[in-house]
């Protein structure tokens, strides 16, 4: 018993320092040359991984910073899965409740890392797409359109999906960002803008999933209180075609 004790010891020890070398200082027991491979390889390998899911985030910080922000993540998070590929969703919490922003920090930061991230969950999400009960050409709406379980509906207050080095915003959008990031039926990943109707419409497809198109518009035009319901109805109908084509919708529930 003993003698695990003076193992786990060494364990947490030997971990601490590659976490957190300014605060803890190496096992005695093992020499600096060693340790050194450890620590480098450990901190390359999750900053590489993390690189690959977050590649907008790299390329707008400098070097200095980036690394700061992965020693940071190594120091402050508590991972709770020992799945590589969750990483990424473990830095998103990090960065959401442990995360202390400097001045220097962007603003969007937080909601360009969830866009980065959900782009890998979309693509690795294990559901499928079943049309066995779904009419890929009804009259979407005549009928009940059926939303894709790989069509994730987002919003965000700054424009996530156009920022790089040479478009950093400095304000969120005024009436915010819509996006849906979704994957096709030949498993490519895209995503799509839209604005608050389309938002609010989809929304309704996923808390309603009987009713028609038609019904669908008719409730948001009375929402919008808008005072010629034909036109939101119209454009609803090109909306849903567009969100089909796009493999959003995938078609209309048999009957």
């Amino acid at each position: 018993m003993a003698e695990r004790l003076n193992f786990q010891e060494s364990q947490y020890a030997f971990a601490a320092h590659i976490r957190n070398p300014d605060k803890h200082a190496r096992p005695a027991d093992v020499e600096e040359r060693r340790m050194a491979i450890y620590r480098d390889l450990f901190f390359n390998n999750v900053s590489s991984f993390l690189a690959g899911t977050f590649p907008v985030i790299k390329k707008i910080l400098s070097q200095a910073r980036w690394d700061q922000l992965i020693r940071e993540f190594m120091v402050k998070h508590q991972a709770h899965t020992p799945l590589f590929l969750e990483m990424p969703q473990e830095f998103i919490a990090f960065l959401q409740h442990e995360y202390e922003p400097t001045a220097d920090d962007y603003g969007f930061l937080v909601e360009l890392a969830h866009y980065e991230w959900v782009e890998l969950a979309v693509s690795v999400d294990p559901a499928n797409i079943d049309l066995s009960e779904v009419d890929v050409r009804g009259n979407l709406m005549a009928g009940v359109p059926v939303v894709s379980p790989l069509a994730w509906s987002l919003s965000y207050q700054y424009p996530v999906h156009t920022i790089r080095p040479d478009n950093l915003p400095s304000e969120p959008s005024p009436h915010g960002t819509y996006l849906v990031v979704y994957r096709s039926h030949e498993d490519k990943v895209g995503f799509l803008e839209i604005n608050v109707v389309t938002a609010r419409l989809l929304e309704i497809l996923k808390q309603s999933p009987d009713n028609s198109g038609h019904s669908l518009m008719m409730q948001i035009a009375q929402e919008m209180n808008h005072p010629q319901p034909e036109v939101v109805i119209n454009g609803g109908s090109e909306t849903l075609q567009q969100l089909w084509r796009h493999d959003i919708i995938l078609g209309t529930a048999k009957q």
